[in-house]
């Protein structure tokens, strides 16, 4: 008979009957009854009535009826604490039984029962368990250890239990070492800051040991712990994969992956030319493949690692082309992540079986993976130059099936295939023309449009295909009027008598009967450009165009870096870093790789290195998201940014100045020393590819040299608390920030008439995690008129909540008459932390990376002061010059600040230093969180004006 007949009882009066179970003297009964009481409580029932009579069950040698009860005490001890004192004595007692199954159920079920009042009497047996002669004890005592972390971490510290867990990883059991990794590595995760698994090579080499007879989770754990340490040479590093690559012949593929990512990690510091890189490269591939055998949900985890590895070291998968083949019967997911690696794949050797399999996918059924697979091939010809004729008429083909979407498709990359290889394939258009009254959707639209634009002169009838598209001007959507109305305008620069009607329609069209404004301001500056100077119209808009780059959609490289790190977890399957997605109080720590070995160098060109760049001081990473006000101010931020790496020696430039006559200008050809008038948007483009050599470093010549710091100005103190809102008691403060400390500055003055004792603070949660780091002390009584000066030093580890506006702080003071609250705003100047000082290639493409929309312009009035006394006022307040240059009598600094929780906020400030009738400051803040902007630009203007 199976247990299911303990589910079909609903007799009324049941409980009463169950508690006369329960204390028969029949041990058959009382097993029945506590199987009857389960059974009630999974299904809901509330049986917390019955409490007493289950606890006094616990007395028995039977094991079966032991973990029962154990489980109903788990469920209910939450709701009756009072009572579940009760089962106390017979805790103690079981940690102590003869059998080793009973201590173990008594320390696993003592950790489960989450009751402070309870959690003090548990940690003797807890003790006594986790120096148990049988290592089954110890490895369950070793995970409550964590459990009981959870519920009192301050506990778990004074009774040196983390000590144990520490010595645990030397025991002989590997069970019990995977264990108290396991148990660290949790604790460790919910305190960043503490350093519990301080690993050295002794314990590296236990863990390697015990990794080998581990069960499989055991080995996720040790392995995961691996991939934390962070070897002291290559040769270290190398000893370390060797003992690890066995486990790529695992069956589970956690512990495939989790090996994979310790090798990942690790291969950064092996040089490429030892023999044993180019062996663990092999030995890589074929696990990578045996992971795709699995069934479609495994093989989506899998591809999407794969994604992220092939990105990082393509050469691992190159000769494995096929295995990324698509099947007819796999699942769509599985079909357009298989489709992304193969492009990330492709290569001369390779091309023509790629090409052949896209073409195939392009006749199939499903919309999304066909349109998909027309992108790939036009993706595949921007990538291997020597494809690119075939792509084009494999393309036409595809057109020539005059399938709807298959053409729109074609159109969008055909486009891009023409930026890519200009004057090389132009004599497609006429197809092309042939089938533009079946386009209706946007991109395809806008991409014919601007062919149309593009290629003007070599259409004869150019003017009748736009003039069709003008029609229904109003009824586009945005992206094909903006593309209509530079096309109509490139047109009639190129073929102004016959186009000169079109061109003024399209004009009062975009300026006086639309009401976008992206449009209208487009349509204004073409027509002041025509009206003005056409010469000049003729240089911006027909300028020639940046070469579109190969890999567009690549991860970028600081990300990529970080995410490797994460490989087997949720953020290698969400191309996200964990403080993206993960919420709550859990400190998320940017993970990075280790940094190359100068043996392993050889990679990177030495001329690609900014010279006067210092070479150690480059951040790994530019936190973003989540170090604080990002995952918990609820901002959608992009990811972390960083240089792109120095291999890459070309910085891609949209054709747009980001800085404004700023810092595309810099770069490439020494002719900086034009004024910015000179050097047109379009000028920009033309440059592209010049490598970010000695250009940059020479531009950027500044004085390494920092001045010595005289701390961050502080405001003079106000009154935060009158004493007529107080009960007598008035509080003035102010903030300050010396040597990385904050502090709040309080007076305290007692205008009653009675003493005032017993002082005490307390803050609100708040944007940046403001908190007392130490108790409000008043050494004394306040007498009546009496006024006291302290200091009350602060930290930025509290909750954080976004507060409007961002720099309210809302405060609480109790004494011996009442409670009193204020609210007062901090100068965000105080959380400006002494490590902001930005790498200038790191600056460059930060700045780039952050979109447009992000960037704020504010100017201080007033402000008659020269370059280098606007730098050394700034700098005392931890903003750094990362670089200066004059043009045309203006100055302009470029500047970084990082606040506490790792936002960066970079700067433009433009000075007319020899010119005392101008005295306003222009400031361009750029910052990924641009609520922020405001109040940098606040303290911006007190710090230069105080």
């Amino acid at each position: 008979m199976t247990d299911s007949k303990y589910f079909t009882t609903t007799k009324k009066g049941e409980i009463f009957e169950l508690k006369a179970e329960l204390n028969s003297d029949k041990k058959e009964k009382k097993k029945e009854a506590v199987k009857k009481v389960i059974a009630s409580m999974t299904v809901g029932k509330d049986v917390s009535a019955l409490f007493p009579d289950v606890v006094n069950c616990m007395q028995t040698d039977n094991l079966e009826l032991k973990k029962l009860v154990y489980l109903y005490l788990m469920n209910y001890a939450k709701s009756q604490p009072d009572m579940a004192i009760m089962a106390v004595n017979t805790f103690v007692k079981d940690c102590e039984d003869p059998n080793p199954l009973i201590r173990a159920l008594a320390v696993r079920t003592m950790g489960c029962i989450r009751v402070d009042k309870i959690t003090e009497y548990l940690c003797e047996p807890l003790r006594k368990c986790l120096k148990d002669e049988d290592p089954y004890v110890r490895k369950t005592a070793a995970v409550c250890v964590a459990k009981l972390h959870d519920i009192n971490a301050q506990l778990v510290e004074d009774q040196g239990f983390l000590d144990t867990l520490k010595d645990l990883i030397s025991d002989s059991n590997p069970m019990v070492v995977a264990n108290a990794v396991a148990a660290l590595s949790e604790i460790a995760e919910s305190h960043p800051s503490s350093n519990l698994l301080d690993l050295n090579p002794q314990s590296i080499n236990k863990l390697l040991t015990a990794l080998n007879e581990c069960t499989e989770w055991g080995q996720i754990f040790i392995l995961d712990c691996l991939a934390n340490y962070m070897p002291k040479d290559d040769r270290e590093a190398q000893s370390i994969c060797e003992r690890v690559t066995p486990r790529l012949s695992h069956a589970n593929s956690a512990v495939v992956l989790s090996a994979v990512k310790v090798l990942m990690k690790f291969m950064e510091m092996l040089s490429k030319d030892l023999d044993y890189y180019g062996t663990l490269l092999k030995k890589l591939a074929p696990p990578l493949v045996t992971l795709l055998s699995a069934e479609p949900e495994l093989q989506y985890v899998a591809l999407r690692n794969i994604n992220l590895i092939v990105q990082k070291r393509p050469e691992i998968l190159k000769h494995e082309m096929k295995v990324f083949f698509v099947k007819y019967n796999d699942p769509i997911y599985v079909k357009l992540e298989k489709l992304d690696i193969m492009i990330r794949l492709a290569s001369q050797a390779n091309i023509a079986q790629v090409l052949a399999e896209l073409k195939e996918y392009a006749t199939e059924v499903d919309v999304d993976f066909v349109r998909k697979a027309v992108r790939a091939i036009g993706r595949c010809a921007i990538k291997v130059e020597q494809s690119a004729e075939r792509c084009v008429s494999t393309l036409l083909d595809l057109i020539q099936t005059k399938v709807n979407y298959v053409v729109q498709e074609a159109i969008v990359v055909i486009k891009d295939i023409f930026r890519k290889y200009p004057n090389k394939y132009e004599s497609v258009i006429a197809t092309l023309c042939e089938n533009l009254d079946s386009l209706d959707e946007p991109e395809a639209r806008a991409a014919m449009i601007w062919i149309v634009g593009e290629y003007a002169e070599r259409i004869d009838n150019a003017d009748e295909l736009l003039e069709s598209f003008l029609e229904g001007f109003h009824d586009e959507s945005t992206q094909v009027q903006l593309q209509l109305l530079t096309a109509i305008v490139k047109l009639f620069l190129k073929k102004p008598t016959e186009t000169q009607e079109l061109v003024q329609q399209v004009l009062s069209l975009a300026t006086q009967d639309s009401d976008n404004p992206d449009l209208r301001d487009r349509g204004y500056i073409y027509w002041r450009l025509l009206s003005t100077d056409p010469v000049a119209a003729k240089e911006v808009v027909l300028a020639e165009k940046p070469l579109i780059s190969e890999e567009t959609d690549l991860i970028e490289p600081t990300l990529l870096d970080e995410l490797i790190c994460y490989i087997g977890t949720l953020a290698s399957v969400y191309h996200k870093p964990p403080s993206a997605f993960v919420e709550g109080g859990r400190g998320v720590v940017h993970k990075s790789l280790p940094p190359r070995t100068a043996s392993s160098e050889s990679t990177e060109s030495p001329e690609t290195a900014p010279a006067g760049a210092p070479s150690g001081d480059q951040p790994d990473v530019i936190p973003a998201q989540g170090d604080l006000l990002g995952d918990l101010l609820n901002l959608d931020l992009g990811p972390p940014v960083s240089a792109p790496p120095l291999a890459a020696s070309s910085v891609q430039m949209g054709a747009v100045d980001l800085l404004g006559g700023g810092l595309d200008s810099l770069i490439g050809d020494s002719n900086f020393g034009a004024p910015p008038a000179a050097v047109t948007t379009a000028a920009a483009p033309a440059r592209l590819g010049a490598p970010v050599s000695s250009g940059l470093s020479d531009l950027f010549d500044l004085t390494s040299g920092v001045g010595t710091l005289s701390g961050s100005y502080v405001a003079p103190k106000t009154v935060w608390l009158p004493a007529i809102k107080a009960k007598g008691l008035e509080i003035s403060g102010t903030f300050t920030r010396q040597v990385g400390s904050i502090s709040m500055d309080l007076q305290l003055t007692n205008k009653a008439l009675q003493v005032m004792t017993d002082f005490a603070i307390q803050f609100n949660r708040n944007s940046f995690g403001l908190a007392p780091a130490a108790p409000l002390q008043v050494h004394a009584p306040l007498s009546p008129n009496q006024t006291v000066e302290l200091s009350l030093p602060l930290n930025t580890v509290g909750s954080v909540m976004k507060m409007e506006p961002l720099n309210n702080l809302q405060v609480a003071v109790k004494n011996n008459i009442d409670v009193f609250y204020f609210s007062t705003l901090y100068p965000l100047h105080v959380l400006f932390v002494e490590d902001g000082k930005m790498d200038r290639q790191m600056f460059l493409a930060t700045w780039k990376d952050i979109p447009n929309e992000n960037e704020a312009q504010f100017q201080i009035r007033d402000c008659p002061l020269n370059t280098e006394a606007a730098s050394n006022k700034l700098q005392s307040s931890n903003i750094f010059t990362v670089a200066k240059r004059s043009v045309e009598g203006q100055d302009m600094l470029y500047q970084s600040l990082k606040l506490t929780n790792g936002i960066w906020v970079l700067a433009e400030l433009r000075i007319q230093p020899g010119n005392p009738s101008l005295t306003d400051l222009e400031l361009s803040l750029k910052c990924r969180a641009p609520e922020v902007s405001q109040h940098v630009y606040q303290a911006y203007e007190t710090i230069l004006k105080n």
